[in-house]
């Protein structure tokens, strides 16, 4: 079962339109945890990601609300073939050790898999069996760059699967544009690995549900500019032995400066906006742990603070 947030992002839907659906037309007979939220099943989320295809070709959501998944599917025209997909196991080749042993753990027919071989990494994947009816290949990279492209490619020529999913923690956006363009379903690594199969799925037919970020959680502004630090180091040379005060200063002078860089990077390059405004947000909170350790070291030393601390 799917809280709201996983069944939205699933279907490719805003979580805040889901629950105006909801709320106006009674989509679906949800089940609810004990604590009063939504769950919705499989085939639930199956349905609303149909619903969000046929609204995006220009259909009322007032007339769909009616409609049982059936009838859904044969407005979008999903054949026989897909029909079967969306409601059979998915058939996998997995390539990952924590993957392997997170579904191996679960149980992959309560997870909707049906695993048909598996690899511990990318280099074993072209071993993999071929002729055992895997339509997936699933491949779990928790740090993925450029050059895992080649890798992935040659491992899904090996398989001779359909479609393939590539599972990631960390990844630049150019790497993710690039698997897109080979034709790969790219998503971050799920929590809850029941997301999985409705991937799988989305990789066959063609359906992708687009990736919802997060949004980046504000950080403090600086308490201290250069011309701050530049005060505690000179105080600090005359006062103290010690050069832990111009070691830390330097330091916050390099965060902060990569903050800003971070942030003129994002402003320059609309393509990687987004690892930018993240690797901004990384470094405004590194800065925030070290001045509060400047901050600590000011006072105990009796170093000058800026007025805005004072």
């Amino acid at each position: 079962m799917y809280r709201t947030g996983a069944a939205a992002r699933l279907a490719g839907l805003p979580v805040e339109t889901l629950r105006v659906w909801e709320r106006r037309y009674s989509l679906s007979d949800a089940q609810r945890s004990e604590r009063g939220q939504r769950l919705y099943s499989a085939e639930q989320v199956a349905r609303l990601g149909l619903l969000k295809q046929l609204v995006d070709q220009g259909h009322s959501i007032g007339v769909l609300a009616g409609l049982n998944r059936e009838q859904l599917q044969s407005m979008l025209g999903l054949d026989g073939q897909a029909r079967a997909i969306a409601t059979s196991p998915a058939r996998v080749l997995l390539v990952g050790a924590m993957l392997s042993r997170r579904i191996a753990a679960t149980g992959q027919a309560a997870l909707g898999l049906d695993v048909r071989g598996h690899c511990a990494t990318l280099a074993q994947a072209l071993a993999l069996p071929r002729d055992v009816g895997a339509d997936v290949l699933v491949i779990e990279q928790s740090e993925l760059d450029d050059t895992g492209l080649a890798p992935i490619a040659a491992a899904r020529e090996a398989s001779g699967v359909a479609a393939v999913v590539v599972l990631y923690r960390f990844c630049s956006s150019a790497t993710i544009r690039a698997l897109r363009a080979q034709g790969c379903l790219v998503a971050r690594i799920p929590a809850d690995l029941s997301e999985l199969a409705l991937l799988c799925q989305s990789a066959l037919t063609g359906h992708r549900p687009p990736l919802q970020e997060q949004p980046l959680p504000p950080v403090a502004p600086p308490r201290f500019d250069e011309e701050a630090l530049g005060n505690i180091m000179t105080a600090a040379g005359i006062r103290l032995d010690c050069e832990c005060p111009r070691h830390l200063s330097e330091i916050l002078m390099m965060i902060s400066s990569f903050e800003r860089y971070s942030d003129q990077c994002a402003h320059r390059n609309p393509g990687d906006e987004a690892l930018h405004a993240r690797l901004k947000m990384a470094a405004g909170r590194a800065r925030v742990v070290m001045e509060d350790a400047m901050e600590h070291l000011a006072i105990t030393e009796g170093l000058p603070l800026p007025k805005v601390l004072n």
